[in-house]
């Protein structure tokens, strides 16, 4: 097993059932323990399904804070992902960049650092890949 510094949330976005198993795998060989590696999906039905075929989780309560978890209630299900995305460090702007990849049916695959966020706060150095570019091509503020 490699080791890595597990404390930075890194974020893939992949197609397959297939890829999501492999990059599971591939986190959990970096040391990820298997109940911080996420699966999002814009569809919950299909979110469910995928997290029964492989070793990803979903995003709970645990993860996301009570407070969020019961304002997703009244949420959308577009707010109620970006939510989940921003309660683990991603950035407002790259949580609604990651929202609109899952309205194209891409599966998105967190490896989460641990550290709970809340507010506007947000993780600073979480790793994306594929590297995509920025809404007008700039990258977050940091």
């Amino acid at each position: 097993m490699k080791t890595t510094n597990t404390e930075m949330t890194k974020v893939h976005t992949v197609m397959t059932t297939a890829e999501v198993q492999k990059q599971v795998l591939e986190f959990q060989r970096e040391g990820y323990h298997e109940d911080r590696i996420f699966v999002l999906t814009h569809d919950k039905t299909r979110t469910k399904r995928i997290v029964e075929r492989t070793d990803a989780e979903q995003i709970g309560i645990a993860e996301e804070g009570l407070g969020t978890a019961i304002a997703n209630l009244f949420r959308s299900h577009g707010d109620e992902l970006r939510a989940k995305m921003r309660s683990l460090g991603i950035s407002k702007q790259e949580a609604e960049r990651l929202e609109e990849e899952m309205d194209r049916d891409r599966i998105v695959v967190i490896a989460w650092g641990g550290r709970e966020y809340l507010d506007d706060d947000y993780d600073r150095d979480v790793y994306f890949h594929p590297y995509m570019m920025y809404h007008n091509g700039q990258p977050p503020i940091k």
